[in-house]
């Protein structure tokens, strides 16, 4: 199984419903932040990255996420807006979208084509 950094944030609760913290949790400061949606079914992703870090939360729904270091492979499930997933710069990773799924994601770089890596480990 992969070795991956999987973060359980900070998470309040009561009868008025939830409220879940980010604040200084990410090992780096997000410079582009996007979300995915009306992807039920779909699999998308399919690269790695030379320089991005990225941060995976399902904000609602779930989604699970193939990830590959080169050595090792496996899936972790994000169902849970609680829950913030790790993705390294080498990490070939595929995201998976169930019904509904919305997916947070936060990178440490600005969109740049050069920086994606599409050809998968053997």
């Amino acid at each position: 199984m992969i070795q991956c950094t999987v973060l359980d944030l900070p998470t309040f609760s009561d009868p008025r419903g939830a409220l879940t913290v980010l604040d200084h949790a990410l090992p780096f400061v997000p410079v582009r932040t996007y979300w995915i949606y009306g992807a039920d079914g779909h699999t998308r992703g399919g690269h790695r990255h030379k320089l991005s870090r990225q941060a995976l939360v399902a904000i609602q729904g779930s989604v699970s996420v193939f990830m590959n270091d080169g050595i090792e492979h496996g899936d972790i499930v994000l169902d849970s807006p609680a829950r913030c997933l790790l993705v390294e710069p080498h990490h070939w990773h595929t995201m998976t979208f169930g019904p509904g799924s919305i997916l947070l994601v936060m990178s440490s770089q600005p969109y740049d084509r050069a920086d994606y890596i599409d050809e998968p480990y053997d």
